[in-house]
């Protein structure tokens, strides 16, 4: 089954260099360039996540990220102590700028840190319907209680009839979108899909679903039916940024034109290979290294051994005098 997220005519043909008159139209100019996300998110000084991981994770996957700044995390890679929002008139008017500007492909919506935020990005969404939103929901269990509750039922009630791709954590969704399940079993997607068909989510990605052996499953679902499932081995390390990493590799995926199976699978892999290379960079957890593709192979480190050396040719440390 097949599932087009977006219409078919606006899939992204390579053009045609040897055709005068696309170079006289500049279309070919257009198709060669790289589909553009506008994405709402914090800046994350870690790196796990937020803009910089949108960032590296779109560019790998071939889209142009427009980043909309909402706020800043104080974290580092072991948790999370703070985030301070911008208000919501920064918000507006960095968005405005660049869509009277760029045409976009897609909108992916991060953490936002206020309902006023959320709002702004609902009006924003809906003056371009035709475009459609990725929204990823992380943790938030670092946070306040209250300020939680007031952020979910914003993001529930404004974002959720805009978005088209619902991204997050099985254990996530399952407390914010069926708080009084009482099943025997653990909701399955297609549950959650439900749920949040009932608020306009088309389609669901539900990730983390513990299977035995030390499996995982992502279930990719609508409120009719499963589309897709793609199951992976856990690896043995605390990470921080997976979701990130997921929901942007996914919006950039469809943002050039993949159809919603295929761009699920794709960029599952593309974040499973990311976990498979992660760094720890501080005392903290594992971060995806989404740049995992351009490390040097092992011929290639080979020849870099026999490179000359270069110790004469090292930066003198920073010395300011004043």
């Amino acid at each position: 089954m097949t599932t087009y997220l977006l219409p078919t005519e606006n899939a992204r043909a390579p053009g045609d260099l040897t055709d005068p008159e696309a170079d006289e139209t500049g279309a070919a100019a257009d198709d060669l360039n790289p589909p553009c996300v506008l994405v709402f998110n914090a800046s994350d000084p870690s790196g796990a996540g937020g803009l910089a991981g949108d960032a590296l994770a779109m560019a790998s996957v071939g889209a142009h990220m427009l980043a909309v700044v909402t706020g800043a995390y104080a974290r580092d890679t072991a948790e999370i102590f703070d985030h301070f929002p911008f208000d919501e008139e920064a918000v507006a008017e960095q968005a405005r700028a660049i869509l009277e500007d760029v045409a976009v492909q897609l909108i992916k919506v991060g953490f936002v840190g206020t309902p006023e935020n959320l709002s702004t990005i609902a009006e924003t969404a809906s003056d371009y319907p035709e475009v459609p939103v990725v929204a990823y929901m992380p943790d938030l269990s670092w946070w306040d209680e209250n300020q939680i509750e007031a952020y979910l039922d914003a993001f529930r009630d404004l974002v959720l009839p805009q978005t088209t791709v619902l991204v997050g954590n099985h254990s996530t969704l399952w407390r914010w979108l069926l708080p009084d399940w009482d099943g025997e079993r653990p909701p399955s997607a297609r549950d959650i899909a439900k749920a949040a068909g009932e608020f306009g989510v088309a389609y669901t990605l539900v990730t983390g679903m513990r299977l035995p052996d030390q499996y995982i499953d992502n279930v990719l679902a609508s409120p009719q039916t499963v589309l897709a499932s793609e199951k992976y081995e856990r690896l043995e390390a605390v990470f921080a940024g997976a979701g990130d990493t997921l929901s942007a590799a996914l919006a950039a995926l469809l943002a050039s034109g993949t159809d919603l199976p295929a761009a699920t699978s794709e960029a599952l892999a593309y974040m499973d290979r990311c976990l498979d290379a992660g760094f720890r960079p501080g005392m903290g957890h594992v971060l995806p290294d989404r740049l995992f593709w351009a490390q040097p192979e092992e011929d290639e480190e080979d020849d870099a051994d026999e490179s000359p050396d270069t110790a004469g040719f090292a930066l003198p440390p920073h010395d300011t005098r004043h």
